[in-house]
């Protein structure tokens, strides 16, 4: 694999953490829902040879509660917390519970998507029985919004980039709307939370799945509440050993990585098409922020060639992996093959490395 020169962000720190074994609200709640099973962790050896470490594993979420892509755990948790909220009542426990709340509500479920979170929203309206409203930007493929319809939801053309279908979502929520969009702004950040927490399944599941702890965890970063999520669980008070974190980015829509640059968030530009369209995002999630900007330990983008050179070579591997799912690779490769890369990635030859693959394949038909 080859990798092209480009800036990268790096910080350093040294503290730790210890696993926590209770299952969470949201871990049990998900495991209520039907096909519930923890994903597969995958090792592949070819990379630790290449890479000098112990060992390396890919976290494949090609088949995640029937959808082909990690969202819906963040989703389904947003779902359940906003609505049982509107009710006056505590988290529901199990998905049928869920139902009977949303029987009553006669909610409208809205967000803004640039694909998996939108399906993934859609998918919850029709195992509740409630309508979605998905607003997507310009250039999404047909494949995409078709599976979005194919969950019962309606689907509104904006004709503009990720962040202005954001703001046209927002804009249009009325009363009976429940707007569960997945980045945060000045007066609304609750949801998005709601959204990261649900996300602490996938990682509560690597704890468990690991043979030994994890030395880095890359992770796909769109406008960063994924990433939000892994730095929470990773840099959560009392664990025992604290890997560090890569935030991987398309180079064209590096926000994250430009804004540790300058030390505060900036929007990107992100008219520039990019085959990671999942991680398409201008813009930091206002929530995100702060944990990326004080606990981050480094972030890259990487490009359309880096990221389905990685796609292929995982799937020679027998792995389901879509360009947003690759992006973790790909951009390990790259910080790797950086000047000084693997010192400053801080990893020995008994490191463990982790790759986030949040997409299969199938979430990117017509791509």
């Amino acid at each position: 694999m080859n990798a092209s020169r480009r800036p990268w962000s790096f910080k350093s720190h040294e503290h730790e953490w210890t696993f926590h074994g209770e299952f969470a609200p949201a871990w049990e709640f998900h495991r209520s829902m039907p096909g519930y099973a923890p994903t597969p962790l995958i090792e592949v050896p070819a990379l630790a040879e290449r890479w000098g470490v112990a060992s390396v594993w890919v976290k494949d979420e090609s088949s995640r509660l029937g959808l082909p892509a990690f969202k819906v755990l963040g989703a389904s948790w947003a779902v359940n917390r906003a609505l049982t909220a509107a009710a006056g009542l505590p988290p529901a426990q199990t998905l049928e519970d869920l139902k009977a709340v949303a029987a009553g509500s006669g909610a409208t479920l809205v967000t803004a998507t640039d694909g998996n979170h939108g399906r993934a929203l859609a998918h919850m309206g029709r195992l509740l029985g409630l309508s979605a409203r998905i607003y997507v930007p310009g250039g999404l493929p047909e494949s995409t919004r078709r599976a979005i319809r194919g969950e019962g939801a309606v689907v509104v053309e904006t004709g503009v980039v990720y962040d202005g279908a954001v703001a046209r979502a927002a804009a249009e929520a009325t009363e009976g709307d429940v707007l569960v969009q997945d980045t945060a702004w000045d007066g609304y950040e609750e949801i998005p939370s709601w959204i990261i927490e649900g996300y602490s399944t996938l990682f509560a599941e690597i704890d468990l799945q690991l043979p030994t702890p994890a030395g880095i965890v890359a992770v796909p970063t769109g406008v960063g509440s994924l990433l939000q999520s892994a730095l929470e669980h990773y840099r959560a008070v009392g664990r025992t050993t604290r890997p560090r974190v890569l935030a991987v980015e398309p180079a064209s829509a590096a926000c994250v990585t430009a804004s540790l640059a300058t030390g505060h968030p900036v929007t990107v530009d992100t008219s520039a098409p990019t085959s990671m369209a999942g991680l398409n995002c201008g813009t930091v999630s206002r929530t995100a922020w702060p944990a990326i900007c004080e606990s981050l330990d480094a972030a890259i983008g990487v490009t359309d060639t880096e990221a389905a050179e990685a796609l292929a070579f995982l799937h020679e591997k027998g792995i389901s992996v879509g360009p947003c799912g690759a992006a973790a690779l790909a951009g390990f490769e790259a910080a790797w093959c950086s000047r000084n890369g693997p010192e400053m990635l801080g990893l020995g030859s008994a490191a463990t490395v982790v790759l986030l693959s949040t997409e299969g394949a199938a979430a990117n038909e017509g791509r």
